[in-house]
């Protein structure tokens, strides 16, 4: 006789295990699933795990502000020991350069101010008296090594940039996803790894029935909310989901760098760096190491590769975010060895989330979460939650869109933003940045 569950949470990384902890609290009886041996061992752990609150949209900006609080005081909201420790948010500040491909950021300050925000107005004199390792000179557009003119200045410096103090890091993104496993636990809510779904089981009307393993078992409930990662959009085609979906997703290769801290007093200068001149962002590494990660540019191609067969080796890629990153800091070293981390995105088409119900009834997905929604899990699994539980009620998501009231902030956001059949959003950035 099958198992039964209330609701089966297909992954556990960061997002599906923040999941299983709300639906577990609202009383909900809860089995995460993940085909990887332990929570947060996938696309999470090798997450730059930065938390910040410049975004193109305000959805998107409210959102991670409402985040931010949720890592400043990860140990009540978790309300659990954890054998292995707690996370630790490092709350160090994210410098934004103002260029000309992000407008000077006058429209993400707009958007700063009009939430409440905190920013801070960097002109270029401050910069180098607070980072002066940095160099300021202006190197857009981004090029590869290959093109005329890498490395040389393109003329003028930058003007500066915009400091916000909500931001930093979590020191362990693994760490954090086996956090909120135990806190799931302590609410009820069960685990299971190297358990990989082969099949999505619907009753006679078509509704979700439950989940068959790769082991042959079955087990039953009549809500699965799919949050598996790169693997989604196959989970989504398994469900028969992708019928009204005007909004895909799929997997694309990710590479990391880490080579040695450039300057000797990195704690008084390891902050977040954002900076599109050069298409790069940073954030210290454990181990004394500078963490760098690409911006997406042009004339980068992006590799969309198969999830269960793709190539996990560095490229070239991680010596030309490495280089690029050199133009910003001289004194940056880059040794002949290879160090960082090689995963995969969730990207959607325009790199925003859906948090959403489907076509399918009680089949739901947080997915095409890569790359910028780290910062957003636990208000992911508060959010998810919230939506299952009035939608399992009857409620119609897609006819009237719910309104999350933000615990934290004050504020109330239309789900609709994140929906399956919205429009491709014309003000994202199209890239990691969200």
């Amino acid at each position: 006789m099958a198992e039964r569950f209330d609701a089966i949470v297909i992954g556990a990384g960061v997002i599906g295990a923040a999941v299983g902890l709300e639906l577990a609290r609202k009383g909900w009886k809860t089995l995460n699933l993940d085909r990887l041996p332990t929570a947060g061992y996938g696309s999470t752990g090798g997450s730059c795990a930065i938390i910040r609150t410049h975004y193109s949209t305000v959805e998107g900006a409210a959102l991670a502000y409402e985040g931010y609080f949720y890592w400043k005081d990860w140990a009540g909201h978790l309300g659990v020991e954890d054998e292995r420790g707690l996370a630790r948010f490092h709350d160090t500040g994210c410098l934004v350069m103002k260029t000309e491909s992000n407008g000077q950021l006058r429209k993400i300050v707009a958007n700063m101010a009009s939430l409440g925000i905190p920013y801070q107005e960097w002109d270029a004199a401050t910069v180098e008296r607070k980072l002066p390792h940095l160099r300021l000179d202006r190197f857009a557009p981004a090029k590869r090594p290959e093109d005329p003119g890498f490395g040389e200045p393109t003329g003028g410096r930058l003007e500066g940039g915009v400091f916000f103090p909500a931001a930093g890091y979590i020191n362990d993104p693994q760490l954090s996803a086996h956090n909120l496993q135990r806190a799931a636990e302590a609410a009820g809510g069960t685990f299971r790894f190297n358990a990989r779904v082969t099949e999505i089981r619907k009753d006679g009307e078509g509704r979700i029935a439950g989940v068959t393993l790769a082991d042959g078992s079955a087990i039953d409930a009549p809500v699965v909310v799919n949050v598996a990662g790169p693997h989604s959009y196959k989970l989504n085609e398994m469900a028969g989901a992708t019928g009204d979906m005007t909004i895909k997703t799929r997997a694309l290769k990710q590479e990391v760098v880490h080579v040695p801290m450039p300057v000797a007093d990195w704690d008084k200068v390891g902050i977040v760096t954002s900076d599109s001149d050069i298409s790069c962002y940073t954030r210290p590494e454990k181990g004394n190491f500078l963490l760098i990660g690409s911006e997406d540019p042009e004339c980068d191609p992006r590799e969309w590769v198969d999830p269960d067969d793709y190539d996990t080796n560095f490229t070239e890629q991680w010596r030309i975010q490495a280089l690029r990153t050199a133009q910003r800091i001289p004194t940056l070293g880059i040794p002949s060895q290879m160090k960082g981390v090689v995963e995969l995105y969730d990207v959607s088409d325009d790199w925003i989330p859906i948090y959403d119900a489907s076509s399918v009834p009680g089949w739901y997905m947080a997915i095409g979460t890569s790359g910028n929604q780290f910062k957003n899990a636990p208000v992911a699994g508060v959010m998810m939650a919230e939506l299952v539980e009035k939608v399992q009620a009857g409620h119609d998501h897609d006819a009237e869109p719910l309104q999350l009231h933000l615990r934290h902030t004050g504020r109330t956001i239309d789900l609709g933003f994140y929906s399956r059949r919205r429009e491709i959003n014309r003000e994202s950035s199209f890239s990691v940045l969200g």
